[in-house]
């Protein structure tokens, strides 16, 4: 039998905010695909809660759901599927998820789901509508290598891979790529959120050990009080907390910092550590989630273990030499994750479900 190719425009619907000022990381990725999809080939239809990002708001043959402070499941479900998505792009693990995957089983619901899983899968993390999303998606990918070994280990699905790409608007170096920081103290960059997984308080520790060094902390959540206190406990002078950042912020402090230091220890393939690279800052993270953003000892050190983490931070705090090779080869290296390219792989995807959907 004759494939049947579908028919332009194919629809898409993601559960994604297209507002400018989100920088969570789910919703970057989503701003930067669709920002690059062809109008003419695809319609895209998402979610806005502000000011819309001036590249999808000026996109052609997409539409914005407005969200409300109540009720938002019901109205998004009826005005999406008003559209007759061809395809459910990047569920999340919310009642809206929920509803779509139900409808999908009892009506029969021809949407196609394109999952993509952007956390390392194990005992905690493979569950309810996450195991739901790779079981039940016709297309599964992962943002790394690693992320898709483990969606192998826990469903015994063959993920694809397709990395996350770096902003160039907010993300470059700042002088020649290599080149000595002029400044009277050296500074250390955490940017991420404040939870239990990203340990936080870590870097403070390190802040404890190196008084004369600027130790910078970007980001909020549950563990910032915790955290402010054990740097009240730890009478640290020189850790400073900086709340969220835009994308244009953070990329000026990246520019302006010496090293960035990220002790994670559960993560997908964190964006931060590219946005890092981009702007020719070498990176010391764990190794445990394998991040391909940093080459180890070429663009920064992956540790594996919290004292590796410390020497690592010391030798290129000491060693500015050592910075400035690798600060030049981190440059080079973020050249690897072009959005442009990204979102060529992207459109093969919804072409193929699409026209699959349609063969079915």
């Amino acid at each position: 039998m004759k494939t049947k190719l579908p028919t332009p425009p194919i629809t898409i619907f993601t559960p994604s905010f297209a507002d400018e000022d989100n920088t969570n990381a789910q919703n970057l990725t989503v701003k930067e695909i669709v920002a690059r999809l062809c109008p003419e080939q695809f319609r895209v239809v998402m979610i806005s809660e502000g000011k819309p990002d001036p590249r999808i708001a000026a996109r052609r043959n997409t539409k914005l759901l407005p969200y409300y402070k109540h009720g938002n499941t019901a109205q998004l479900l009826m005005r999406s599927l008003a559209f007759r998505p061809d395809i459910y792009f990047f569920p999340r693990f919310g009642p809206l998820d929920q509803a779509v995957f139900g409808l999908r089983k009892r009506l029969g619901l021809r949407t196609a789901l394109v999952t993509y899983i952007v956390m390392a899968m194990n005992g905690a993390t493979a569950n309810g509508l996450v195991a739901r999303s790779a079981l039940e998606g016709d297309a599964v990918l992962a943002n790394s290598g690693y992320v898709a070994e483990t969606v192998w280990q826990q469903f015994g699905i063959r993920a694809g891979t397709i990395y996350d790409g770096i902003d160039r608007r907010f993300f470059f170096p700042g002088n020649e790529p290599g080149s000595a920081k002029a400044r009277v103290a050296r500074t250390v960059l955490y940017a991420g959120s404040f939870q239990p997984r990203k340990r936080v308080e870590v870097m403070i520790q390190q802040a404890a050990r190196w008084p004369d060094v600027i130790f910078r902390l970007a980001g909020r959540g549950v563990t910032e009080p915790s955290c402010r206190a054990l740097v009240a406990q730890l009478g640290c002078k020189n850790v400073v907390f900086l709340g969220h950042l835009t994308s244009a912020q953070l990329g000026d402090e990246m520019r302006r910092a010496d090293v960035f230091f990220f002790p994670s220890i559960l993560e997908g393939h964190p964006q931060v550590l590219g946005q890092a690279a981009a702007c020719g800052l070498p990176a010391i993270a764990m190794n445990v989630y394998q991040p391909e953003y940093v080459l180890h000892e070429k663009t920064g050190f992956l540790a594996e273990s919290d004292t590796e983490l410390a020497q690592k931070l010391d030798l290129l705090l000491c060693d500015s030499a050592t910075r400035q090779s690798m600060s030049w080869a981190a440059a080079q290296h973020s050249q690897t994750f072009n959005w442009d390219r990204i979102a060529e792989q992207w459109t093969e995807v919804f072409r193929q479900v699409a026209a699959e959907r349609l063969n079915s």
